[in-house]
């Protein structure tokens, strides 16, 4: 089974990427934060450059209704040296959606055709596409499926939800079973994996699928693809106190000021403290939260690495909880 690490806005840039792949692993495809602006602001940039994406299979991600900025774009990541793109048509953010992009770009077919026909017809790279099954109906899926299937896409990564669920309600494994028994593409998994079990699932009812995407449910665990694999390591307080140390500092040297690196942080922290046991991990969090500064947050997530026991699957608590 591939595993692939899911684009997180906010999460999962080359700092975080990096410091995944170092203290864990298990990873085969590691997919950017969309791309969205002509010729690649400076933050943009700098997650693409080959020198912050050493050792690992990058795919840049571009949102966009626009063909001329995609095939820009694709130019640029080529002259990058990368081999492969992948087109969000996915994201449900309101302020994305109500623009025609992401998977508000699943409403508007006609222009959707359009838009892949250039594409396809004058990509520089390889293309793949993140999607959802509908904008606001699961029947809007067998329309969608059909004009995707037309076109000599790499792989179709499914997130059976349509842009209305968000990630609330149980995502419609009958919209990934219709694709499954028609596609001539290669099919990618994604969407509420958070234990070895929710992928054993998937394996019984999708044996043909070979591969999968990871999202929030990695984030809150990084354990999660090695524990996938069937060959658990020993959970480490020492990696994991590691591992955020090192995106701490990477934070730190990539933003200006302790305010944004904070909010960065305690964003991560909203995943990870997941990994330990509720009861015991309130308090500590709550100081974790509260910290005005680097200095007082470092204290504050030692302590609680240290001091909080592990829960056993806190992916699959996680999952309950939302």
């Amino acid at each position: 089974m591939r595993c692939y690490m899911a684009p997180l806005e906010g999460i999962t840039g080359y700092v975080y990427r990096n410091a995944f792949h170092r203290h864990f692993g298990g990873i085969d495809r590691y997919f950017t934060p969309f791309l969205t602006n002509r010729g690649l602001n400076h933050r943009e940039r700098q997650d693409i450059l080959p020198a912050h994406n050493q050792g690992m299979e990058v795919i840049p991600q571009i949102l966009t209704n626009q063909a001329d900025l995609f095939l820009e774009l694709g130019e640029i990541l080529a002259g990058y040296g990368y081999g492969e793109v992948n087109l969000n048509l996915g994201c449900p953010s309101g302020t994305v959606a109500s623009k025609g992009r992401g998977s508000g770009f699943l409403a508007r077919l006609p222009e959707l055709e359009r838009f892949l026909d250039e594409i396809f017809r004058r990509s520089p790279l390889p293309i793949s596409i993140k999607t959802r099954i509908g904008f606001s109906s699961p029947e809007e899926w067998s329309e969608i499926f059909a004009l995707l299937e037309r076109y000599p896409m790499t792989e179709l990564i499914i997130h059976p939800r349509v842009r209305e669920d968000f990630y609330r309600n149980t995502p419609r494994r009958e919209a990934y079973a219709y694709a499954y028994h028609r596609a001539k593409q290669p099919l990618c998994y994604n969407g509420d994996l958070f234990t070895p079990g929710d992928l054993a699932d998937i394996c019984a009812q999708f044996p043909n699928t070979g591969r999968v995407m990871l999202g929030r449910g990695l984030i809150a665990n990084p354990w999660l693809a090695l524990e996938m694999a069937g060959n658990p390591p020993v959970r480490s307080r020492d990696t994991l106190l590691e591992f955020c140390q090192e995106i701490l500092e990477g934070y730190r040297a990539q933003m200006s000021g302790e305010r944004p690196v904070l909010f960065h942080l305690k964003e991560l922290w909203s995943y990870l403290s997941n990994l330990f046991e509720e009861e015991a991990v309130a308090k500590p969090l709550k100081r974790l939260r509260k910290a005005n500064g680097l200095a007082e947050y470092q204290q504050a997530a030692e302590d609680l690495i240290a001091q909080c026991p592990f829960r056993a699957e806190g992916s699959e608590a996680w999952h309950k909880q939302r």
